[in-house]
């Protein structure tokens, strides 16, 4: 039975988790190698997607309309992420004119 809802969904679920683990291990090397700011907010975003796809997959695999939800909600979260985060990064900016990671300790006391 597993098999005939793999063929009637196209792709199987096997491809879905080896690409969203290959964009999920791209986005932690994202954060940990890079220094800049921006892209290290662009990693996490790529991980979220990564769960995200991973979510629509298996709720599409399972029928079950449920992680399609946990979708809608880290969307939302990932939005005030970048809110939130675009702000701080323009603080950071506007204080030390660089958005290296490194010239954060320049705020300190």
């Amino acid at each position: 039975m597993g098999s005939l809802i793999e063929n009637l969904q196209g792709i199987p679920l096997n491809h879905y988790l080896i690409f969203c683990s290959i964009i999920f291990v791209i986005g932690v090397i994202g954060v940990l190698i890079r220094r800049n700011v921006i892209i290290i907010m662009m990693s996490i975003e790529l991980m979220l997607n990564s769960v995200n796809l991973l979510l629509a997959a298996f709720s599409a695999y399972r029928g079950d309309p449920s992680g399609q939800v946990f979708v809608f909600f880290i969307m939302a979260l990932a939005a005030a992420e970048v809110a939130v985060g675009l702000a701080i990064i323009i603080m950071v900016y506007r204080n030390t004119k660089s958005v290296d990671i490194d010239s954060l300790n320049k705020l300190r006391w």
